[in-house]
């Protein structure tokens, strides 16, 4: 065996130890955290970094308004965690500074803002995305988003896994030598099982009559064809649930089929498939400004926007104007997600009403539109006539 073989041979190695250690965590873990079980919720507000702060601190202000006098009983408290822009992380070079990493962990739950990930061209180093360490960190395997648009007949919800496929070693490829570089794509038996049954039992407590499974298994037959036939097993625990499976090409075409787009109603998929399609499917909503999501593990959960920091609108000046209700979706989501629906209900109505039915501000991203505190205002202003 040459020296260039050896070598990429061995960073092979590291990244399958790391990855079957992974597996074994996982197959250790307990039960879902029952939060009607804690004296206190403790909610982790993260800004992130470009606009992220300033959006973030709008949805900050509506969960304080609705969740005050939960607060004041001391069952929910509130912790600001500011550190995680991309400045702290290129000093420490990692993707969450470790003391940021304490304080994320120090909160069972979690509303974030966006946060930049470098890439090639950038003044930055190549650390990985705060994201996708967050979601490793924390285990938060499922990632959840919701498409709603009743005039057109759609009402979908997505359940992308979150730590594992083409995500899962993004930063650790390996440049074997000048003319060959590889990456890899990671399926496990236990990851693969958790995010299809929290899809199947998501539909069954929901009503939901099917379930719809999006790989690329007649092609990349080991790690698509292992995550299908895992949605296949589970599927048959769930009879009363139809299931069926697309792949990603045609996939992303059905969603735009007005005949066939309906039909659909959660869908798993896994990390890379679930990126992609979610962002489209969020267009059909107003775009991803308009689309929050939830990161669920089994001991965290962590909701925020799907958009990304917009760095360029902060050095112009334009961060207090960007469009807040990607992570108010978010918050819509936390609120459910801890118990509270019908503060849940309240904010989800009254941010329709204003997005789609009154109207009364626009968010134009410039100031000739409102800044996204003016909409938070609306929006608590508008919950109280509710």
């Amino acid at each position: 065996m040459n020296e260039t073989i050896k070598n990429a041979t061995e960073k092979f190695a590291a990244l399958l130890e790391k990855q079957l250690a992974r597996v074994e965590m996982m197959k250790s873990q307990k039960d879902f955290l029952d939060y009607s079980k804690l004296d206190t919720i403790i909610i982790g507000v993260c800004g992130g970094d470009g606009i992220g702060p300033a959006i973030t601190a709008s949805a900050h202000k509506i969960l304080e308004f609705l969740l005050a006098d939960e607060v004041k009983a001391g069952k929910v408290e509130f912790r600001v965690i500011n550190g995680l822009t991309i400045e702290n992380r290129v000093k420490a070079n990692k993707a969450i500074p470790d003391d940021v990493l304490e304080e994320l962990k120090a909160c069972h739950v979690i509303l974030k803002g966006p946060t930049t990930t470098p890439r090639a061209g950038d003044p930055w180093p190549n650390i990985e995305s705060a994201n996708v360490a967050m979601r490793k960190e924390l285990d938060l395997f499922a990632n959840v988003r919701p498409v709603k648009v009743p005039q057109q007949g759609i009402d979908w919800t997505f359940f992308r896994e979150n730590t594992e496929g083409a995500y899962a070693v993004g930063s650790q490829g390996v440049h074997v030598n000048d003319d060959l570089a590889i990456d890899f794509t990671v399926t496990t038996q236990e990851g693969s099982e958790r995010i299809a049954r929290a899809a199947f039992d998501y539909a069954k407590k929901n009503g939901k009559t099917r379930v719809t499974a999006v790989t690329k298994a007649n092609v990349i037959k080991t790690t698509d064809g292992k995550f299908l036939n895992i949605c296949k097993e589970v599927a048959k625990e769930y009879p009363e649930i139809d299931f069926d499976d697309w792949y990603i090409d045609i996939m992303t075409a059905k969603l735009v089929d007005e005949k066939r787009r309906t039909g659909f109603q959660v869908v798993v998929l896994p990390n890379l498939y679930g990126d992609i399609i979610t962002d489209e499917a969020a267009e059909f909503q107003g775009g991803v400004g308009t689309a929050g999501s939830s990161n669920l593990g089994k001991r965290y959960a962590m909701f925020e926007a799907i958009h990304g920091s917009a760095p360029r609108m902060v050095a112009e000046g334009r961060d207090k104007y960007a469009d807040p209700c990607s992570i108010i979706r978010a918050a819509v989501m936390l609120l459910n997600h801890i118990g509270y629906g019908d503060e849940a209900a309240k904010l989800e109505r009254a941010l329709d009403i204003c997005m789609y039915e009154e109207k009364k501000l626009v968010i134009t991203g410039r100031d000739t539109g409102a800044t996204g505190d003016e909409f938070a205002e609306y929006v608590m202003d508008t919950i109280k006539k509710l």
